[in-house]
């Protein structure tokens, strides 16, 4: 049996956006569970309940204790994975962040939902205009990406990331796989306090891997991104 890798989704996503990535790694003999995280299986009645730390508590029970994992972390999935990583560090073989990063004690990604109860998924041309490159997704992604999009609980959204005392964490190998911001200039923003959601990078002395795509490369570039993973676990 391969390495135990874990596939966690970013917002408005469940275990589905991997599959192509999962088929391509199962292919290289990896032991491969891709995640539907609590708050965002449509069929739960009670999913704007979901915080954090259930998110990264689901996390952890799907790592076999006598074993260790390999996260792969996209997006906003990066915020209970690495919580995951303070939670149990010593069950994490290495964390991958795709077009992600560990973010910093206290950090919120959405401070903007105020009372708001989920966060929708939005435009295209409001996605874009974030920052979230759309590059490689044809109009058959993106019609899927609309129509199986499950809104996001607002309460995890804009939730801050509240991290324990421990730096242990910090000594779990990570890569962050750089697809919409090239690995040169997350670089420079990891220590120009530019963007503090990078700013974690050099405490987990983090290795940057370029692969040029869009935000999504799990759609957009699923063989590469496999490569990457399976070359990293």
């Amino acid at each position: 049996m391969g390495t135990r890798i874990l596939l966690v989704p970013g917002f408005w996503l469940g275990a589905w956006a991997w599959d192509e990535v999962a088929e391509e790694l199962r292919g290289r003999g990896h032991d491969v569970c891709a995640l539907t995280l609590p708050g965002l299986d449509p069929e739960d009645e009670s999913r704007f309940d979901a915080t954090l730390e259930q998110q990264a508590r689901a996390i952890v029970e799907a790592i076999d204790p006598a074993e260790k994992a390999v996260l792969v972390a996209h997006s906003g999935g990066a915020v209970p994975v690495y919580l995951a990583t303070d939670l149990v560090p010593e069950r994490i073989g290495h964390a991958i962040y795709v077009d992600s990063a560990p973010i910093p004690n206290g950090f919120v990604l959405r401070d903007d939902l105020g009372s708001a109860r989920e966060f929708e998924l939005p435009s295209w041309a409001e996605l874009e205009a974030e920052g979230n490159s759309l590059t490689g997704l044809d109009d058959i992604a993106l019609a899927r990406f609309r129509e199986r999009a499950v809104s996001q609980p607002a309460r995890i959204a804009g939730s801050p990331l509240r991290m324990s005392d421990s730096i242990a964490r910090l000594a779990v190998p990570t890569t962050v796989v750089c697809t919409s911001i090239a690995a040169e200039l997350v670089r420079q923003l990891s220590t120009s306090g530019e963007a503090p959601i990078f700013s974690e990078l050099p405490r987990v002395a983090a290795d940057l891997m370029d692969l040029p795509t869009g935000h999504w490369p799990m759609w957009s570039e699923p063989k590469r991104l496999a490569e990457v993973i399976h070359s990293v676990a």
